[in-house]
């Protein structure tokens, strides 16, 4: 009977043992700046692990008492260990928890290919990073001209009297690269011509820009490559900024940064004024070489931290721009008239951004982003105003299991409203004549899982799957393999595929003349591109010297591309998928040197092959390089002085030219030179200046038949034997030639 007794004593004590609750040890990790997110923290011999929220926070579960070690692994701060004794199975708090930032050459924390904050040598997606310090070696007013110091990157402009561009990634043309801020599509569509240029570089912490697909994240747009606009970080900006700018040829840039509060609540307020108001005709031709500006950037950004995991930022942007290019004796009188040409754009736009941390367990986070361009512009004689709207939700959660995994989930909404003063947004139907704005609903959902199979090999596995009304269910998914022997030695291996939703009636209206009526002829079917990437990096770290190097082998496939045939019926608009294809592959390299402690040398070059194949004739893609490179060479000097030597180098290029043409299908080869000193008078001061486009490179010809720009001549068989008409898209450089720049910055804080 007592045996009975005693067995079933331990039979009860092993069931009150075996449903025991664990015991929570929680903490929150901060640095000398702030709050610490997206850290990763472990309990040493246990699978216990997980990743702070944005307020810092983390939660642990033990099921069994003892001391522990607890590590914490944060980007760009110190390893830190920390031990501590669980006495009993009850929950425990170890309070805050210091780190201590720890920022490397090439350790930048990304979240770009992942969604993920992670440093830039964990991340299983290759990430090429612009940061601040890069900025300043060439300084831009604009994002659109910055981006070119990034290999493989190049602004195109793609009219010589507007100076409208976009940014190309390996050879694509602009619509195929996906441009975010803080992680929201903000630029696209009608924006993209002209949002660019309207985002300072001093609102900026840093650019990432991922080489090939990346629908599987954030769906349609992102075929050919990502570009995310990270802005500052309120807690970690200086108190109060301030730099000014000055060219040779009366461009004059200002940007004014101040922050407010503290802890709990942060506030940064940005200001940037660009004017140009000086028209020169350097080549000749009658018309300006480069648009004359006038712009005004508002920026502001409120952190709200709350100890109790109640964290939300919000960020708005107003930008107003007046433009105008034109013949040289052109004023805003002589808009929409046929007597002396311009093309004069009035831009009004605004933008939201917001991310909120709910407080519930786990990290989920909500973002949203609003935005609405207004343009109101005159092309010649021809009035063309638009607006558009973008509104757009995410919610995702993501969550560490078993200290292997890495799993990230979410739904999101994008919603787009388009209007113009065109005859692709008016209903033709009889009896029906109405506006029909464009009205593009996108909802999607996306899951992704960051498997650490062993220290050394990683394993990504992702896929997303969007609604379009005109396309059905469309499907992206992706895989990516790391393998990291050492710290020295990375390999990456991707395979991605991506998918554009084409808004017909935003990326065509320069063609859409008279009462056009638009025809879709078939089905349509999104444009979709599959892309393999083979990266390699190996350091060779030292005391004194460094040399790093970055290639990649890349290969991209597009397929199913719409384009509009204003050719068949001058009635008629019609949209069908092409039978061919597109391709772009190539090589890149990225090395980086630092000898001693005063030199560094950045340097990059890509080889690429980028054609289209129609119907059996092969046609290299216009504005596509065969080759080109950057680099950056810095010297410091004695007595605080550094001097900066800056470039981009182009092969030769296919232009469009006119039938007969008398100018070069291909490009000239040609690089844009620029250097800079600086002098550093103490920790608060410092001015520079330098010179730009050193060679004095310029195109030639940008115009055809700028005599003539409304083509009243041009039916003349004797004056114009070839039938030329006026074109300004035959550019591939700046036409600004060489010009000094002189500036000053000023830092508290």
């Amino acid at each position: 009977m007592k045996r009975i007794a005693a067995l079933g004593s331990a039979l009860l004590l092993l069931g009150t043992t075996a449903w025991a609750q664990p015991a929570t040890v929680s903490g929150q990790l901060v640095d000398a700046d702030g709050l610490v997110g997206f850290a990763n923290v472990a309990v040493q011999g246990t699978k216990a692990s997980a990743s702070t929220g944005m307020d810092g926070r983390f939660a642990l579960e033990l099921t069994a008492t003892g001391t522990y070690n607890l590590v914490v692994v944060g980007m760009g701060h110190a390893r830190k260990e920390q031990s501590f004794t669980l006495a009993s199975l009850a929950d425990m708090d170890l309070g805050i928890i210091t780190l201590v930032r720890e920022m490397h050459d090439l350790e930048e924390v990304v979240v770009t290919g992942t969604m993920k904050p992670m440093s830039r040598s964990e991340s299983s997606v290759s990430v090429e990073v612009i940061t601040p310090a890069l900025f300043r070696k060439n300084p831009s007013p604009t994002l659109f001209e910055a981006v070119g110091m990034v290999n493989g990157v190049r602004p195109q402009i793609n009219c010589s009297v507007c100076n409208t561009g976009d940014i190309h990634i390996n050879g694509m043309e602009g619509p195929y690269t996906m441009i975010l801020i803080d992680g929201m599509p903000i630029v696209s569509g009608l924006s993209s011509v002209y949002g660019l240029s309207g985002i300072p570089t001093s609102l900026i912490e840093q650019v990432e820009v991922v080489k090939g697909p990346g629908s599987s994240l954030y769906g349609s747009e992102a075929m050919g490559g990502i570009i995310n606009v990270i802005t500052k970080d309120p807690v970690l900006a200086p108190q109060a900024s301030v730099d000014l700018m000055a060219t040779s040829w009366q461009e004059y840039n200002a940007d004014i940064g101040v922050k407010f509060g503290q802890k709990k609540v942060t506030d940064l307020l940005g200001v940037n004024v660009f004017h140009y108001d000086d028209p020169r005709d350097s080549n000749g031709d009658g018309f300006t070489d480069v648009t004359l500006q006038k712009r005004i950037s508002i920026f502001n950004k409120v952190d709200l931290r709350r100890p109790d995991r109640k964290v939300a930022s919000l960020a708005g942007r107003y930008v107003h721009e007046d433009r105008w290019g034109g013949e040289m004796d052109w004023t805003p009188e002589f808009g929409g008239s046929d007597s002396i040409y311009g093309e004069s754009i009035s831009t009004r736009r605004w933008e939201l951004i917001g991310q909120y941390q709910l407080p519930v367990p786990g990290n989920v986070v909500l973002q949203m982003s609003a935005n609405g361009h207004q343009q109101r512009s005159f092309y010649g004689d021809t009035p063309y105003d638009a607006d558009q709207e973008v509104y757009f939700g995410q919610l995702y959660w993501s969550k560490r299991f078993a200290a292997r995994h890495d799993v990230l989930g979410g739904v999101a909404y994008r919603y787009t409203r388009y209007d113009d003063n065109t005859p692709a947004t008016f209903d033709y139907t009889e009896g029906a004549e109405r506006n029909a704005p464009s009205k593009r609903p996108l909802p999607g959902l996306f899951v992704q899982d960051e498997w650490s199979i062993t220290d050394v090999h990683k394993l990504l596995l992702g896929y997303r799957l969007d609604h379009d009304r005109d396309h059905g269910l469309v499907s992206s998914p992706r895989v990516a393999y790391k393998w990291a022997p050492s710290g020295r030695w990375a390999v990456r291996l991707n395979f991605g595929t991506g998918f554009r939703v084409v808004n017909l009636f935003t990326e065509e209206h320069a063609a859409l003349t008279g009462a056009r009526t638009v025809m879709i002829t078939e089905d349509l079917r999104p444009e979709r591109s599959l892309n393999g990437t083979l990266n390699i990096v190996r350091k060779w770290p030292g005391e004194k010297r460094y040399f790093g190097v970055d290639g990649s082998l890349f290969y991209s496939h597009y397929t199913n591309q719409i384009l509009p045939d204003y050719t068949t019926d001058q009635d008629l608009i019609i949209y069908s998928n092409l039978s061919g294809y597109a391709v772009s592959r190539g090589v890149s390299l990225n090395t980086e040197a630092r000898l001693g402690k005063h030199l560094r040398i950045l340097a990059g070059g890509t080889w690429m092959q980028v054609f289209s194949e129609q119907e059996g004739v092969r046609e290299d893609l216009y504005f596509a390089p065969k080759w080109s490179s950057t680099f950056t060479v810095s010297q410091e000097l004695p007595k605080d002085w550094t001097l900066d030597l800056t470039g981009q180098v182009y092969g030769p290029m296919r232009l469009p030219v006119q039938p007969n043409d008398y100018r070069p299908e291909y490009s000239p080869e040609h690089a844009l030179l620029n250097i800079q000193a600086t002098h550093k008078i103490n920790e608060q001061w410092e001015v520079y200046g330098g010179v730009k486009n050193l060679l004095n490179f310029v195109p030639n010809d940008p115009l055809m038949r700028p005599f003539d720009p409304f083509d009243k001549a041009a039916d003349d068989p004797v004056g114009n034997p070839y039938g030329y008409t006026f074109d300004p898209s035959y550019i591939y450089a700046p036409l600004q030639g060489v010009r000094g720049f002189l500036g000053v910055r000023w830092v508290l804080g």
